[in-house]
Parts: structure tokens; C-alpha cells; sequence
């Protein structure tokens, strides 16, 4: 079955599909660094960039699919500043209405996607008076989808990671109301810090390089499955931190964060996320676009993009291209690929 991955990203949502057996036809973006990270690791993929709050640019994604005989899946995740705990949640940010860019697509489509997917911080749901849930549930109504939503948290589905996102999935009437797969884990056997990142080169004596050999053979299952088509570690070059930081982070224990430090210790930074060290028994934090804020639960430094990636669940074949900051915002803005499979699995026992 053929999918397409609007506001795309890096396509970590796609890229689980893509594993549990889609073809992703298309993906679109308005970063081109981001869609060259898509093409890289999506097979036989195009990637066009494209600002989806413009007609015409609608009109263009339409035509290109039309001669590829359409698709069966829309997959999107409009930006959420607007909806956001760490965004602005301005009621009148344009970006809240680019949902309707995916049903203007679906609509001009000459054939009609069997299922829309559309994913999001579980804040739309509220936020508003959950006016943007709303309006979102009656686009499905309109065109002809029957919709179910619901929040999922990241580590019930073997995601290392603490994450809850909200999804809405619309399938044709002819197909029933899609339900959500079920949990595959429970707090007592969630993927931690340790067994998601333990294999990776520490980079106590060095940066690292393009291209490192692992520490060590796989620890867990988890790093199994992540190392199953990679021989060499990409991606993990470490961060030159001042003595000043390095003496702030070895300060704070494992699991702690600002409010663990010493009076006068770390000022210039103390809000909610500041300083906060990784517990190696637990699931990380939420991954954000920056790196500033989060750092390893044993050494003295902030993740890699690599680390960063294992936590979004990203396998060590799947390549982030750009500097090294747009490859953080890559892996933070990310759906986590393991999410994205499970759906893209349940989904497929329905429209098979």
C-alpha cells in the first residue's frame, strides 16, 4: 500500500511504515534539510519542498500523486507551536490551521485515501476549549472518514523515550472505525536509558568521528533490533562542553535536574527541563529540538544525535544529514519510527 507523509520531516512517522511493509511515495516539508534525511532513508521515495498553507502548492502535491494513481494513506503532522507546552499557544498562530491543507489534498485526489492519520501534541485536544479537535473531528465527518483518537504513550510500544502524542486516524466508511494497537509493554519492563544507549562509544576522551566503532556487542534486545543493519555507529560526535558546564552536569545525581544543585550552582538556567540528567533504569525524557537541557545518565555531557535518535527509536542505519543542530531538530521533531509501525501494522489488517 502507498503513503504520504505530509509536514514530513525527517519522516520517523513514515519511516515506521515504511518498516512495517508501506511505500512511501512522497514526502513533503517545507525544510529541505529535513526531506534530504527523507530521501536518504526512504526507498524509491520523491521529497518536495513545499509550504502547505499555499493553494497552489496544494494543487502541485495533487498533480504529482495523480500520475502515481494516488495513495491509500495520508500520514500528517501539522507543526503544533500553537498547541504546544513548550510553544507560543497563540489562538490565532496560522500554523494551528494547516490541518486543512491534508483534507484539501484528500478531497482534490482523484482517488479518494482509503485512511488519514493525523498526529499531534495531546495539548490540541484542550487547549481552546478544544477547538481544534473539534474542527479536525468534522473534516473526517465531511469527507466521508469515520474517525477514532486517542493519546498513546511512547514506551508502552517499546519507545525508550517518555512521549505521549495524540493521533486521529479517519478510515473510509466502508472499513469501520480504525481501533488502536494494543500496548505491547508495562512499567515493569519499559526500554531504559541503559538498554537503549549502553553499546554506543562514551566519547569520555574525545569527540568522536563521522564514523566509530561500537563499544561493545549488543547489551539488549532493543540494541539489537536498533544495530540489525548497521556495522558502524554515525551520527554520535560529542559536544565540547566548558570545565564550567561539565562541573555544573556532574553535579546533578542520575534522574535529578536544577533543583538537585547546590545553591548558586547552574543560575542561568533553572526552569522545568534545565539540567536534567537521564535515569539509566528508566525511559528518557521527552527528546526536543535542542540539546542543551538534557544530559547522559553517566557521563558528564549531553547526548548525541545518535543517543537522541536510539530514543526516538531510530535504527542505526537511518542517517540524519545537515549540521548538527538541524540534525537535532530532525530527531526531536520526529514521531518516533516504533509508533509509526505499530500503527501502520494494525492498520494494515484493516485495509488489506
Amino acid at each position: 500500500m502507498k503513503a504520504l507523509d505530509l509536514f514530513s520531516g525527517c519522516g520517523g512517522f513514515s519511516y515506521g511504515f515504511q518498516e512495517a511493509g508501506f511505500d512511501i511515495v512522497l514526502g513533503v516539508d517545507n525544510v529541505k534539510v529535513a526531506l534530504d534525511t527523507f530521501k536518504y532513508n526512504h526507498t524509491n521515495s520523491e521529497a518536495l519542498v513545499k509550504d502547505l498553507s499555499c493553494n497552489k502548492n496544494i494543487q502541485d502535491i495533487v498533480d504529482f500523486l495523480d500520475k502515481k494513481n494516488g495513495v491509500d494513506v495520508i500520514i500528517a503532522g501539522p507543526p503544533c507551536q500553537g498547541f504546544s507546552l513548550t510553544g507560543t499557544r497563540d489562538e490565532n498562530d496560522k500554523r494551528n490551521e494547516l490541518f486543512y491543507s491534508v483534507f484539501k489534498i484528500a478531497q482534490l485526489l482523484k482517488a479518494k485515501p482509503k485512511a488519514i492519520i493525523i498526529e499531534n501534541v495531546p495539548g490540541l485536544a484542550t487547549l481552546y476549549k478544544g477547538k481544534a479537535k473539534v474542527e479536525i473531528e468534522k473534516k473526517f465527518k465531511e469527507n466521508g472518514y469515520i474517525q477514532n483518537s486517542t493519546i498513546l504513550y511512547a514506551p508502552d510500544f517499546g519507545v525508550p523515550q517518555i512521549r505521549k502524542r495524540l493521533f486521529f486516524v479517519g478510515l473510509l466508511e466502508e472499513y469501520g472505525k480504525f481501533e488502536f494497537p494494543n500496548k505491547i509493554l508495562s512499567q515493569d519492563n519499559y526500554v531504559t536509558c541503559e538498554e537503549a544507549i549502553s553499546d554506543l562509544p562514551h566519547l569520555k576522551d574525545n569527540l568522536g568521528a563521522e564514523i566509530l566503532e561500537y563499544a561493545s556487542k549488543p547489551l539488549s534486545e532493543f540494541q539489537q533490533n536498533m544495530r540489525k543493519n548497521s556495522t558502524q555507529v554515525r551520527n554520535h560526535i560529542g559536544t565540547a562542553h566548558s570545565d564550567l558546564v561539565k562541573s555544573v552536569i556532574s553535579q546533578v545525581p542520575e534522574g535529578g535536574n536544577h533543583k538537585d544543585l547546590p545553591k548558586g550552582v547552574g543560575e542561568s538556567r533553572k526552569f522545568n527541563e534545565a539540567w536534567t540528567r537521564y535515569h539509566s533504569k528508566k525511559p528518557s525524557k521527552t527528546i526536543d529540538t535542542g540539546h542543551r537541557n538534557h544530559f547522559h545518565y553517566k557521563f558528564d555531557r549531553v547526548p548525541t544525535v545518535r543517543e537522541n535518535a536510539r530514543l526516538q527509536s531510530f535504527p542505526d542505519d537511518f542517517i540524519f544529514l545537515g549540521t548538527k543542530t538541524e540534525q537535532y531538530r530532525q530527531v526531536g521533531n520526529a514521531v518516533p519510527p516504533l509508533l509509526g509501525y505499530h500503527i501502520a501494522n494494525k492498520l494494515k489488517e484493516v485495509l488489506q
